[in-house]
């Protein structure tokens, strides 16, 4: 079955917003878990626009599941990932007039600065894995500076429709086989919700699918355990 690893970073955005302590990520993330969450997915922006320091310290000593910890390829969080030392990194790009990531990251330009990084990252024993576009370049080049997984952007796919829409989940559909014939671990995210998802959850090479925004929307509607559960029943392989 397909895991589901719950991004609470949105929970942070409605706290921020008044720089108080309620809603709390920590709080989300135990419902999440309670309701069938197969991992805890947070971005620790450069900017700490949403989840903060603390939230991801907290997150480490509190959930049972595990915690990916999306970040920038930079010195600051590569020294805050050795210390947490969440299960997995997912490093990303990261632009600060940005509203959400925009892109997969550019490994054919940037693969010796990410080597370096990912070998680090795996001398403190952490999984990592690169978000990127459906691209064959990009794929071959996470492999060549030992990636062990990818989270395909499934951005484009969860913005189109029709025809388009069918051609990107082509693209994803072969980029999965790609990743998974040369022995990466495949997750996929970013854009996908209650309407779109159940596709991408039917593509065998996938294993984990990471979704925010849709839980935590549905969330404020029927409560996290209901948003959660009902995105599980989406997501299973008939």
């Amino acid at each position: 079955m397909t895991r589901l690893g719950v991004n609470v970073d949105h929970i942070a955005t409605v706290r921020q917003a008044r720089l108080g302590a309620e809603p709390d990520p920590v709080a989300a993330a135990i419902l999440a878990e309670l309701a069938g969450a197969d991992g805890i997915v947070v971005h620790l922006r450069e900017d700490r626009r949403h989840i903060q320091d603390r939230d991801v310290r907290i997150l480490r000593e509190t959930i049972r599941t595990q915690l990916d910890l999306e970040m920038a390829a930079t010195e600051e969080m590569l020294r805050i990932a050795l210390d947490v030392k969440p299960e997995m990194v997912t490093l990303v790009p990261e632009r600060r007039q940005e509203l959400t990531t925009e892109g997969g990251l550019n490994v054919v330009s940037s693969g010796e600065e990410l080597e370096n990084i990912i070998g680090l990252l795996h001398e403190g024993e952490i999984i990592v894995s690169l978000f990127i576009d459906p691209d064959p370049r990009q794929i071959k080049g996470a492999h060549k500076i030992s990636a062990d997984r990818i989270e395909i952007h499934t951005g484009p796919y969860a913005n189109s429709r029709g025809t388009v829409q069918k051609n990107e989940l082509h693209q994803i559909m072969e980029a999965a086989k790609l990743a998974s014939k040369l022995g990466m671990g495949v997750n996929a995210g970013h854009g996908l919700d209650y309407m779109n998802v159940a596709a991408i959850g039917q593509i065998p090479e996938i294993e984990e699918l990471n979704i925010g925004h849709s839980i935590i929307s549905r969330a404020v509607l029927v409560g996290m355990e209901s948003a959660v559960r009902e995105m599980k029943s989406l997501i299973k392989r008939n």
